[in-house]
């Protein structure tokens, strides 16, 4: 009986004060969903991050620990800026066919005359985060026709993974379809392109828009932009989309041209006095004019710009463009000139032998096969921390 009275008599261990935590109808511990990041993720999805504990702060060290103050020496901090250069390069045969097997040492990278040492080096076979940016405007019916052939075709060559914009533009750019990986949404944006609303070719406003927009994404990305390639009625100039193109870092433009078989017409002399639509008038050097600011356009991003003749070769030319997108080479150097001081810098990259000669590649007739090197002609050095 004491026994039982001296147990009775005991202090009861603390109890947890802290609440159970809540449960769902089946008695589970209910759990916070996660909040949806959008727009272009990894492979992992969307994802929050946990809030941060708050601890308590640790204790101050002792004073015999902590560094002598030196009289008369004025406090300071170091901040290090280390800039580092990407670019990305393709190297293919004459005929178009990707080259694989480089190594890092037979690229050279040459910044403004000034050699360049090769820091990191990849090969990347990747999804794309791409803009279609399709010209479609009361102009003529074949350039209709034509510009929605190219789409579909661009379209048909997507993968489940890759990251697609559908943007349409005549006196201004319309958002038809933001990013998505879902092929049928592509599709579904190119069907309301059937009635045209006006016969101005803005392309200039559309491509800085466009350009704007992409400043905001991260990551490699590329505009497939399908176009006559006429600028009519821009509030933009052909300097100011320039610069736009100089100062925007990670895209690349693909320009397809639409129109050929006027373009032809033009240069037979048949088809003089042709309107670009509703009293614009447009001749032969007006397209000419286009074609050389497509070419440039492809040049300083590292693109390629494309004159399609026929139909039939849009399959073709888009699967060249999937593998000039899919299959490039990526390199990054220091710069020796690492002030971030916004002047534009050239670049130049040549592809050489280990020893430093010329790299000599053969078909397997044992044939010397020509190469062509597209990469971007240069880029702004700014510092991108604002």
């Amino acid at each position: 009986m004491l026994g039982v009275l001296a147990l009775a008599s005991a202090p009861l261990p603390a109890q947890d004060q802290t609440p159970p935590p809540a449960q769902d109808n089946n008695g589970k511990p209910k759990q916070d969903a996660p909040t949806d990041a959008g727009g272009p993720t990894g492979d992992t999805g969307p994802y929050v991050v946990p809030k941060k504990k708050e601890d308590a702060a640790p204790p101050a060290p002792p004073a015999s620990v902590l560094p002598k103050k030196v009289e008369g020496m004025p406090d300071y901090s170091i901040k290090v800026n280390v800039p580092l250069v990407n670019v990305d390069v393709l190297v293919t045969s004459k005929d178009g066919q990707f080259i694989p097997g480089l190594k890092k040492e037979n690229f050279r990278i040459i910044e403004d005359g000034v050699p360049q040492t090769v820091t990191n080096f990849s090969q990347t076979q990747a999804p794309i985060t791409a803009v279609l940016l399709v010209e479609f405007a009361s102009t003529s019916y074949t350039f209709m026709v034509q510009a929605l052939q190219a789409s579909y075709a661009f379209a048909s060559t997507l993968k489940k993974d890759d990251w697609v914009s559908v943007v349409s533009y005549d006196m201004k750019p319309y958002l038809l379809s933001d990013f998505t990986q879902d092929k049928k949404q592509v599709y579904s944006a190119l069907g309301q392109l059937r009635i045209p609303g006006f016969a101005e070719t803005n392309l200039f406003d559309a491509l800085y828009d466009t350009l704007d927009r992409l400043d905001r994404v991260e990551g490699k990305k590329y505009i497939i932009l399908v176009t006559t390639g006429v600028d009519t009625f821009s509030r933009i100039r052909l300097d100011e989309v320039t610069k736009k193109i100089k100062n925007t870092k990670d895209v690349t433009i693909f320009p397809i041209s639409v129109g050929f078989i006027l373009r032809e017409c033009f240069d037979s002399g048949r088809c003089r006095g042709y309107s670009h639509g509703f009293g614009i008038p447009v001749d032969h050097m007006d397209y000419l004019q286009a074609d050389n600011e497509m070419r440039t356009f492809a040049a300083m991003t590292g693109g390629r710009a494309y004159f399609p003749r026929f139909e039939g070769e849009l399959g073709e030319l888009f699967r060249d463009i999937g593998t000039d997108i899919r299959n490039e080479y990526s390199i990054a150097y220091h710069p020796t000139n690492n002030k971030l001081d916004g002047t534009y810098r050239k670049l130049k990259v040549q592809i050489v032998a280990a020893d430093g000669g010329p790299l000599k590649i053969r078909d397997q007739k044992g044939k010397d096969v020509k190469i062509d090197i597209v990469a971007r002609e240069g880029y702004t050095a700014k510092n991108t921390v604002e």
